[in-house]
């Protein structure tokens, strides 16, 4: 038992001058700086009297003070909360009268609604923090002193709270404790044969657990360094890979680098890993990732409440379209979503999972808890099936299923026959309302070329693929595919956009 925090500082260099952090600007941050800057946000907080427990709510710009006020956070025992910088006052406002943070940390643009907001709800203490890491809370900082004794905590210490995105009903709060979030971040450094020589090409978002726990945790938990951009900008990636070892990023990363003609194979050349999660990356993507740069992309499949749960492996075939193998400690069986039966090897069912990686429950939601879990598993609505050689399938999100005239549909499958195509760059598969067969099925294509839009020749070739049910009725062409921050397809807003496609 162990604070997280504690854990990960005994992988840390022995000659704390080591960087840690590349800046933008050159700027290098070491491994005592690290250490310092989170004593001083650990006395910032208990300064301001937050004890274990308390919550701290951050929605700023991604900055080095963030990860700093992460840290400082585990060594003082409260609990991170970031917030997608996209949410709107109004789901802020949900989001701290649901956790009632003790502190809440926002852009110096947003303080005044904030405040408001933040008085209202009874949090009492609001400080801010912007994009180049300069407000009041860095500034608090910057007066405290830079040594602090990590608080010794069990286990199942809350570390930090991550909210859902809450697509079918409000957002649930997933609590994660230091000991899932520990074993997680061991459990892929392992797998990833990561070490103090590499250095992660760092452009996600903080406030996810990709960019956060996967990313930084895996780098501390090795001794390794980062480079720090403030997100996936062409020139800024194209620019520090020559000094990176690692990239981790979600598949628009690698579509946009696709088509950049300076990433090339000699550009790559002496990178050692490219990692993708948060959204499914299509094995015709893949393919041609591979084709370009002589580099197999390392998918890997994890969710806000279990962190990660599979790997492609680092030794061994990576297979398009599968998100690999159990991660050590971590059990994954499919099951048939109503009854709970485990299904036989090679069947679609529930993807369910069990493991030290696990939540510990959501927020104040104990029912909700309860209907995730079955005999200790949980129920992750995602829909997949395991091959012979133990390799997992996504086939989609429960909620994503097609049924038409009684079929079952699972739009991955339609998705990987129209990517495997020559005249797609990317598609997503939706279900509309049918008068006959209940729901159709609705293709929403990204053409490799601007301007094609011959539905009918895709048709043809997606005859030999297909069964006649699951072709699509109606293929829709757009300039890009709407999508979150984290590259993950938003399939609600194509269902409402195309409700009406089979009504007269």
């Amino acid at each position: 038992m162990a604070n997280l925090y504690d854990r990960l500082s005994r992988q840390f260099p022995k000659d704390r001058g080591a960087p840690f952090a590349t800046l933008p600007g050159g700027r290098v941050v070491t491994y005592a700086a690290l250490e310092a800057r989170s004593a001083q946000y650990a006395r910032v907080l208990q300064g301001l009297g937050l004890a274990v427990g308390d919550r701290v709510a951050v929605q700023a710009e991604k900055n080095l003070d963030m990860l700093m006020l992460y840290l400082g956070c585990l060594r003082a025992g409260a609990v991170f909360l970031p917030l997608n910088t996209a949410y709107t006052a109004g789901e802020l406002d949900y989001f701290i009268a649901d956790a009632e943070p003790a502190l809440v940390v926002c852009d110096p643009t947003r303080l005044e609604s904030v405040a408001e907001i933040a008085a209202r709800r009874g949090a009492p203490h609001v400080l801010t923090l912007d994009a180049a890491g300069a407000g009041t809370a860095s500034a608090r900082a910057d007066a405290a002193e830079p040594e602090f004794a990590t608080l010794d905590l069990p286990d199942e210490a809350l570390a930090a709270i991550l909210y859902t995105s809450g697509t079918t009903g409000r957002s649930k709060g997933a609590m994660l404790s230091h000991g899932a979030m520990a074993s997680n971040a061991f459990a892929l450094a392992e797998c990833w044969r990561y070490g103090p020589e590499d250095v992660l090409l760092h452009a996600l978002p903080i406030f996810h657990t990709h960019g956060l726990f996967v990313a930084t945790n895996v780098t501390l938990a090795s001794g390794a360094a980062m480079i720090f951009l403030p997100g996936f900008d062409p020139d800024a990636v194209m620019a520090a890979l020559p000094s990176a070892t690692v990239m981790m990023g979600v598949p628009t990363f690698y579509i946009r680098l696709l088509k950049d003609p300076r990433f090339t194979r000699e550009a790559v050349a002496h990178m050692r890993l490219f990692v993708s999660g948060s959204a499914p990356l299509s094995a015709d993507v893949h393919r041609e990732f591979a084709e370009r740069t002589g580099h197999a992309i390392l998918e890997r499949y994890g969710m806000t409440e279990t962190n990660m749960n599979t790997s492609n492996p680092y030794d061994g075939e990576r297979r398009p379209g599968t998100v690999g193998l159990p991660l050590p400690g971590v059990c994954v069986r499919i099951a048939d979503p109503e009854s709970g039966r485990v299904l036989p090897q090679g069947e679609v069912g529930v993807i369910e999972i069990k493991g030290p990686n696990l939540f510990h429950g959501y927020w104040r939601m104990p029912e909700k808890t309860a209907a995730e879990f079955r005999d200790g598993w949980f129920i992750s609505g995602d829909l997949g099936l395991i091959d012979d050689h133990g390799y997992v399938s996504i086939v989609g999100r429960a909620k994503d299923l097609i049924i038409s005239g009684g079929y079952n549909i699972y739009p991955a499958e339609v998705e990987t026959a129209l990517d495997e195509l020559p005249e797609v760059r990317e598609s997503a598969v939706v279900g509309a309302p049918h008068p006959d067969m209940g729901e159709g099925v609705v293709a929403v294509v990204v053409p490799r070329e601007a301007g094609f839009a011959d539905a009918e020749r895709l048709t043809t070739q997606l005859r030999d693929k297909l069964a006649r049910f699951k072709q699509p009725r109606r293929i829709v062409f757009v300039d890009e595919l709407p999508k979150n921050t984290m590259g993950k397809v938003q399939k609600s807003l194509l269902r409402e956009r195309l409700a009406d496609s089979f009504q007269s």
